[in-house]
């Protein structure tokens, strides 16, 4: 298995050359490295580090985190990437270089949250930063939003109002007439002159993020609450929503799995470890066609069982139908989620004259 170098990439991994694209990375590491530390301060020691290579590692590749089924988490996954085409003329992309965040605790009372911040840099135009938070309960406490929606304004305080428009627009579930979480904040294209758009305001914000949320769930360890059955239902529930969510609208998961198919484990480890199949599968009628039909091949590769597992070997093969999905209707790429700026991910990988060999 490749090793982590200390640029926070495998060491077969070249990274870019770019100036701007390096400073993303070690940016980016840092912040990982912030979460790692916060994690085994909450009382996380199962963490462990998987790598992984693009193109055999002349194009990058990544390396993250992850938890699975420990005392604290049921999930958790830190991806680092960069990936770079510098070398390559056909492609429009010079490097895409990014930290995606997700944690679900065993805890029903315990909010999940994703975080993703990215710097991806066109060789033709300005480079641009995407920034996302976003705390997802599976029981609501108002006070948790609060908290977390105060802290990112004060992050933000000049483009919280717009981030916060435009995650209620991305995590909107159309079929099932709800967001996917509580409190949303979305950025895509913010570009310099912008002062948010400063390399250390970015890393503010990441770690503003992070210490907010550790702070949460710090104020949840000292309670302990009890556990219910209905709060595990609950909780398993949401887990299944979430699942819905990520396989059937979110754009950065399928462009991320239609890209290449080198790190299908990191790209789906945002889901939770397992769901509820037959409320999955109660959701069929609401959903428009082609999309049915793609939740319908993913419920064939579920277990049947309740609740079913999403285990590790199961993710090659979810990422797999969602390739052949969006193969035979690529259409309906337009029903997935977005915001007000669309970003052209798949076809910044794509060469210009001849798609590349899987």
């Amino acid at each position: 298995m490749p090793t982590a170098s200390f640029t926070g990439l495998p060491a077969q991994a070249t990274p870019a050359a770019d100036a701007q694209a390096r400073q993303a990375l070690t940016l980016l590491s840092d912040l990982q490295q912030h979460w790692v530390s916060g994690l085994q301060q909450l009382g996380e020691k199962t963490l462990q580090q998987h790598a992984w290579l693009r193109s055999a590692g002349r194009c990058g590749g990544g390396q993250r985190y992850q938890a699975a089924d420990s005392p604290l988490f049921n999930r958790v996954a830190l991806n680092l990437s960069q990936v770079q085409y510098e070398a390559d003329p056909e492609r429009p992309l010079a490097s895409a270089t990014a930290l995606s965040c997700i944690l679900h605790p065993q805890h029903p009372h315990w909010p999940s949250l994703h975080m993703h911040i990215s710097w991806t840099a066109p060789k033709n135009s300005l480079g641009s930063w995407r920034l996302m938070a976003d705390l997802n309960p599976a029981l609501p406490d108002a006070a948790d939003q609060q908290r977390f929606s105060q802290a990112l304004q004060t992050l933000a305080p000049t483009h919280w109002a717009q981030a916060f428009a435009e995650g209620e627009r991305y995590f909107y579930i159309p079929a099932l007439q709800r967001h996917r979480g509580v409190s949303h904040f979305y950025l895509e294209c913010l570009q310099a002159p912008d002062p948010l758009a400063e390399p250390a305001a970015v890393k503010a914000f990441g770690q503003g993020v992070i210490d907010t949320y550790l702070g949460l769930l710090q104020a949840k360890q000292a309670v302990q609450l009890p556990i219910s059955p209905a709060d595990q239902a609950a909780q398993l529930d949401y887990h299944s929503l979430y699942f819905f969510q990520v396989l059937t609208l979110d754009r950065g998961t399928s462009s991320g799995v239609l890209v290449h198919s080198d790190n299908d484990s990191g790209i789906l480890g945002s889901l939770p470890g397992a769901v509820d199949k037959n409320l999955l599968r109660s959701w069929l009628p609401q959903m428009p066609a082609p999309q049915d039909q793609l939740l319908n091949s993913l419920l064939e590769v579920l277990p049947d069982e309740t609740p079913s597992s999403v285990s590790e070997a199961l993710k090659p093969a979810l990422a797999e139908r969602l390739r052949a999905h969006y193969r035979q209707h690529p259409d309906a790429l337009a029903l997935q989620a977005r915001g007000s700026v669309l970003p052209p991910t798949i076809q910044n990988h794509q060469r210009r004259r001849a798609a590349e060999p899987s």
